[in-house]
């Protein structure tokens, strides 16, 4: 009895040994690497497609708060070494000089007079001067 239930059991694996194992072989291999290699990229791109519907939707919650209700602006800013700087924030209607290091940040003054920028001039010019420099020494370098 215990001999005939075991091959009974044994009686669909040998069913599957008699196809011919190199026809199988041949098709399955090509497909399963090529679904394989479809599903790892359909993945990476629902991945990176995630990322980027949440980067989005950071943006649009952070952008309804409160818009023209802003009580401090950064008015202008100016470096004064690599890890140090000059900014004039506006609180309300008064304005104060900081000087940012990075391990304090320390008022400097309390101007009396609000001090009023072009609104077509931008607050720091610093980095766009910087980048022609380093272009401009590029292309030199390059002639």
């Amino acid at each position: 009895m215990y001999r005939l239930s075991g091959v009974a059991l044994l009686l669909p694996f040998t069913a599957l040994a008699a196809e011919p194992a190199a026809q199988a072989a041949v098709p399955m291999a090509g497909s399963g690497i090529t679904g394989q290699l479809l599903q790892l990229l359909l993945g990476l791109l629902l991945v990176v497609g995630l990322i980027f519907l949440l980067a989005w939707l950071m943006r649009r919650i952070q952008q309804l708060g409160p818009r023209g209700g802003q009580v401090i602006k950064i008015v202008a800013s100016q470096a004064l070494g690599p890890r140090d700087r000059l900014v004039l924030v506006q609180v309300g209607g008064e304005q104060l000089l900081l000087g940012l290091t990075p391990g304090r940040i320390a008022p400097l003054h309390v101007l009396k007079e609000p001090v009023h920028l072009p609104d077509g001039e931008p607050a720091s010019t610093e980095f766009a001067q910087r980048l022609m420099e380093l272009l401009g020494k590029d292309q030199k370098d390059k002639s």
